[in-house]
């Protein structure tokens, strides 16, 4: 009896541990990430820049609410948000309700593809699959079809109404104390909404920095935005894997970056330039898989510091 039933009972309990501890602790054990990124010219003081990404907010979530509420606290020159705010047709009031305190600091902000479009249900497998065929979001499959539409417009207007900059496709400047800094954006990558054409052209000149926002970190956005020569690029999209294995890593990253990189800082190399990276692990889930394993939700703290 124990030989013929001991193996399989011990990994279904395994299993089942793994799963309750990926839903019922590590999906809402909030983490603030601190990099530093010397990337100013000489002589300018640092500068602290939080970014939030894919907090995919569905109605009730009141822990994460109270938690991106809480962030304002650590008094960040301004705020940078990645996209994919939404996982609920619902859900526009909490997410506002949660960055309320953090939209009165200087900010700006892209979507992603789950501000549009409500989320739908998925085998997980898939992801995998995709991932060895080479096909990731609309760049590689079918266009959506019977989506649920977002109330995105919604969080422009408040966004647009706090003083956040939108970047979708778009270029656009913050004014901090007599510093300004110039932010280039792109609409997501992952539903082939990104027009590099529109915003080409590379950093602005009497800024004293500019940056490069996308919520998808698809390659061709990170070739043209190293190409043009930005020093930083930010995103989101990944989840920094979601379901990671330990002390190996993620398995997907639903798009083409590899998955090196498919959290925190690393670096990009296109025609002969190099640009920071930074890709944030996001604080939530799809709806329909509100789970995360050796991969805790996160916001990050950028200390911007002068070049050496």
């Amino acid at each position: 009896m124990r030989a013929r039933y001991g193996v399989p009972l011990t990994l279904t309990a395994v299993g089942a541990a793994g799963l309750a501890y990926a839903a019922g602790f590590e999906v809402r054990s909030f983490r603030l990430r601190r990099v530093t990124v010397p990337v100013l010219p000489r002589g300018m003081r640092p500068l602290r820049v939080l970014q939030v990404s894919d907090i995919h907010m569905v109605s009730g979530q009141r822990k994460k609410q109270r938690w991106l509420q809480s962030l304002a606290g650590l008094r960040p020159d301004f705020v940078i948000n990645t996209g994919d705010n939404l996982s609920d047709t619902e859900g526009v009031p909490e997410t506002l309700d949660a960055l309320g305190p953090l939209m009165e600091f200087p900010g700006a902000y892209v979507f992603g593809s789950n501000d549009y479009y409500g989320p739908k249900l998925r085998n997980p497998a898939r992801y995998l699959i995709e991932r060895v065929q080479g096909r990731h979001g609309l760049n590689g499959n079918a266009p959506a079809v019977g989506v649920v539409h977002n109330p995105w417009e919604e969080l422009r207007d408040a966004f647009d109404a706090a003083g956040w900059v939108g970047l979708s496709n778009s270029r656009g400047r913050l004014k901090l104390e007599g510093i300004e800094i110039a932010l280039t954006g792109l609409d997501d990558p992952h539903i082939k909404r990104d027009r590099y054409a529109e915003v080409a052209g590379g950093p602005e000149s009497g800024a004293d920095l500019s940056l490069a926002v996308v919520h998808a970190p698809y390659l061709r956005s990170l070739d043209a935005f190293t190409a043009d020569g930005y020093p930083l690029i930010l995103a989101g999209h990944t989840h920094g894997g979601q379901l990671c294995i330990p002390f190996y890593g993620a398995l997907v990253t639903n798009c083409d970056i590899d998955t090196d990189r498919v959290k925190g800082l690393s670096t990009h190399t296109a025609a002969g330039h190099t640009s920071y990276l930074h890709v944030s692990a996001g604080c939530g889930t799809n709806r329909y898989t509100p789970v995360r394993f050796a991969c805790p939700p996160e916001a990050t703290l950028l200390t911007l510091t002068a070049r050496d």
